[in-house]
């Protein structure tokens, strides 16, 4: 750590302070896409800053690294991301007692259970600032009539937004709580595939959205036969880096070594690592599918990654195909500049007995030790490209290979539509935030455990186990000083006290080890592994 923590010190003059130097354009293709330093973003009216660079032509790639979809007419669309449902959290993971708060896309947002419609309430997804003062709405509560209060100066809100109560108002003056200016700007969702979705447009005419565009659908989140369990983690680098990320199979048994098995190891290479062919197929503005021997994969922009194992259709003895499947689904959620959150799930009708039975806790235990084996070159990966600038991300790295075919359709993808830029809804500054420490990169509890129900109702069951161990220590330690010989006659009953006492204070030392790793923060050092 220390010694790539040095390299990349902005102090000692690493690769973060270097400026890409000026190179003469060599492709007009390329340079209209940045033929200007501003762009007007569809739909949103509002000028957003590009970063200055000038285009390049791309590498010679194999036919299977294709580019999505290089169709005549389509290099002018460009990719509208204030017309896309986003999720905001598995619903498992809100509670309809109190108000939820998240940033997604540049927007702060709150989500709360509006109990008063009919048929048993719904959720409710918020601009999270107060009309009155501009508190954040996410720190309020839920009142006694179902509405939503600022605890600042207890102004209430119902589902469509509008304030229902100013207590500081008087009851025969002016009705103020009418004004379009009292109202809270309120945003279109929905609740499918065990996810909170919302849509970032609250002008009228989006009202009814869902009519036109719904969400990206997996079914097999809701088929009965399949068990699927949702997790979810913010995390300190950008949308498009944890994209490429997720869809690049070839890191599995490197980076998370220890933690994800690759393939039998052979004599070249011991973690297993192989060609991988990947073909690109239906490459489009929507994304695009990525066929391999193994399975697919398929990037649904701008947020939903899933793919498939090589049993989902793989032809049984009898003919007939396998009904045994196991899928990966990933979001990848935008939140701001250097910041994304990840929320994941693993579709399965293999084991479900087994899968409903494991903790729900114990399974993220896993997953963020896997996420934290690569969280901290992600993070470095990211600030090395914005150093170089992307559009010459594929002049700083080098992906000869078929392995890196679906980041080349990626990337591309990224390029062609949305000028390697994401459309935040709200003004954002063009770089990424100051590099923060290891532990800042790889710490959980904020980034997951707060957000989480199941964690932290396992937080705290083992700390309290842990206070109950040293306290049974400390009583028993007590009981031995103050009855001395009077109950525990034989020098067999002390030792064995004496050995509880002890037993207990380890325990409740290992717990306290075992919750500060799992909960809060564990480094993962590559080089022991």
């Amino acid at each position: 750590m220390s010694r790539i923590a040095s390299f990349h010190s902005p102090r000692q003059g690493g690769l973060l302070q270097q400026r890409p130097r000026r190179l003469p354009v060599v492709s007009t293709a390329a340079a209209s896409l940045l033929n200007s330093s501003w762009r007007r973003r569809r739909g949103g009216g509002r000028l957003l800053p590009v970063s200055s660079g000038v285009a390049h032509k791309q590498a010679p790639r194999t036919t299977e690294d294709a580019t999505p979809s290089d169709q005549p007419g389509e290099a002018e669309q460009q990719f509208d991301w204030l017309d896309q449902w986003y999720p905001f959290a598995p619903v498992c993971d809100l509670d309809p007692g109190a108000p939820h708060g998240k940033t997604v896309l540049g927007l702060n947002l709150v989500a709360w259970y509006d109990r008063t419609t009919r048929g048993g309430g719904e959720w409710r997804v918020f601009d999270d600032a107060c009309p009155h003062r501009l508190a954040p709405l996410s720190e309020g509560r839920i009142d006694g009539k179902g509405r939503l209060q600022c605890v600042y100066h207890g102004w209430c809100f119902g589902g469509a937004g509008g304030c229902e109560f100013i207590p500081q108002a008087p009851a025969l003056g002016p009705a103020v709580h009418e004004s379009s200016r009292a109202c809270v700007g309120s945003y279109p969702c929905v609740v499918q595939n065990k996810l909170l979705w919302f849509y970032p447009r609250k002008e009228p005419e989006y009202k009814d959205v869902l009519r036109r565009k719904r969400p990206p659908y997996i079914p097999q989140i809701d088929d009965p036969s399949y068990f699927t369990e949702f997790g979810m983690r913010d995390l300190l680098y950008g949308y498009d880096v944890l994209v490429e990320n997720i869809i690049d199979p070839s890191h599995l048994p490197y980076a998370h070594k220890g933690l994800v098995r690759g393939l039998p190891r052979i004599e070249q290479d011991e973690e297993g690592g192989v060609p991988i062919k990947a073909k690109i197929e239906q490459g489009s503005i929507e994304g695009f599918l990525s066929a391999m021997e193994g399975g697919n994969m398929r990037f649904q922009a701008p947020c939903t990654v899933h793919g498939t194992t090589s049993t989902d259709n793989a032809a049984t003895a009898s003919g007939k195909v396998s009904p045994l499947q196991f899928r990966l689904v990933a979001f990848c959620i935008p939140v701001g500049p250097g910041r994304s959150r990840l929320i994941w799930g693993f579709p399965t009708n293999v084991g479900v007995g087994l899968a409903k039975i494991i903790p729900r806790w114990f399974n993220h235990i896993v997953m963020n030790s896997i996420i934290d084996s690569d969280a901290y070159l992600v993070h470095f990966q990211e600030r090395r490209y914005a150093a170089a600038g992307l559009h010459n991300w594929h002049k700083v790295s080098y992906v000869p290979t078929s392995s890196d075919s679906m980041i080349v359709a990626y990337r591309s993808w990224f390029r062609k539509y949305c000028k390697n830029q994401v459309g935040w809804a709200t003004p954002q500054s063009i770089h990424v935030p100051p590099t923060p420490t290891k532990k800042e990169v790889l710490e959980r509890y904020w980034s997951h455990v707060v957000q989480c129900t199941s964690c932290s109702a396992a937080l705290k069951a083992t700390k309290a186990l842990e206070v109950f161990l040293q306290v049974m220590s400390v009583a028993v330690v007590g009981f031995l000083a103050v009855t001395k010989e009077t109950l525990l006659t034989s020098a067999v009953q002390r030792a064995m006290a004496v050995s509880a006492a002890v037993l207990c204070f380890m325990a409740s030392r290992w717990l306290a080890d075992f919750i500060e790793k799992n909960f809060y923060f564990q480094d993962y050092v590559h080089a022991y592994r």
